[in-house]
């Protein structure tokens, strides 16, 4: 598949150093504050880093541009991520993230349109995120805008039946610029997907609504990128990708962790796996990323 010209200007190096950055000042927030929801946040770094550093029609000097691209992160837990990558991209100062969930803040836990720069949805109570993206991609559709709508949707978030209510206005309007995203990591708040309401086969079911749906690594940058591609080129149908993830990815002691949803950082050891997971990050970032074949 070859990639297409995209709306951004940042190249595949670029989008490799986003990612780290995204990353390291996600953990650099979480060790601040001393707990956090790490496993929700990891799991959606890459595709944070595809979009913002090359899919999304954004302007950080006007973050309410009417012809922008939008984003909606009905996994509102992950908010950390989100406000990474918001400063990164310039929408608001990099010492504001070091105010996350404290009195007064502009960085509440969940993301909040009201007080954040770039943020087009207030999210966090379960499944209504769905319902909100696809009340934003119909509005657009109406007033004639060719923006983009993008949903992030946690694996856990599916036992919501507002979710399939939405999936299914989506899929009957055959909203083409709404892309819909499962970030599947398998787990949510307390264990596993499948223990607690076995989702089954999410793409067999987003298929069955009605999308045409794609799966990929979730921590595969051509991959997602690849896929958005793709779907950007299909007409007349709803559109969708299942991400499978992990949850902490990127960081290998959380990732093994069991409960790693949200964790405090009150041991000895996780405050010494925080900091290597950090320093090996810090690292990388200063030297430009990995050196991938993109």
């Amino acid at each position: 598949m070859i990639i297409k010209e995209s709306k951004t200007v940042d190249s595949y190096e670029a989008v490799l150093k986003l990612r780290d950055v995204i990353r390291l000042d996600t953990l650099k927030m979480l060790q601040h504050m001393g707990y956090g929801h790490i496993g929700g946040s990891m799991s959606i770094v890459e595709l944070l880093a595809v979009l913002y550093g090359k899919q999304m029609t954004i302007d950080n000097k006007n973050p309410d541009w009417a012809e922008r691209d939008r984003l909606v992160l009905s996994k509102g837990h992950a908010g950390p991520a989100l406000y990474a990558t918001l400063a990164n991209k310039g929408f608001f100062p990099n010492d504001w993230l070091f105010t996350l969930n404290e009195g007064g803040t502009n960085l509440p836990s969940h993301p909040d349109r009201l007080k954040i720069p770039g943020v087009d949805a207030t999210t966090g109570s379960l499944g209504q995120g769905t319902s909100i993206a696809a009340g934003i991609a119909t509005g657009l559709r109406l007033s004639g805008s060719d923006a983009y709508t993008y949903l992030i949707v946690g694996d856990g978030e599916l036992n919501e039946g507002q979710c399939w209510e939405a999936f299914q206005f989506i899929a009957h309007q055959k909203l083409t610029h709404c892309i819909v995203f499962i970030d599947d990591n398998k787990k949510q708040l307390d264990g596993y997907t499948a223990d607690i309401i076995n989702q089954f086969d999410i793409q067999k079911k987003l298929e069955s609504f009605g999308f045409m749906t794609l799966k990929v690594k979730g921590n595969d940058l051509k991959a997602i990128d690849d896929a958005i591609n793709f779907l950007k080129d299909q007409e007349d149908t709803a559109v969708a990708i299942v991400l499978d993830t992990i949850k902490s990815q990127g960081v290998p002691f959380f990732e093994n962790l069991h409960d790693n949803h949200s964790v405090k950082f009150n041991t000895e050891r996780y405050q010494i796996e925080l900091q290597k997971a950090i320093d090996e990050l810090a690292a990388r970032a200063t030297i430009g990323g990995e050196n991938h074949d993109l």
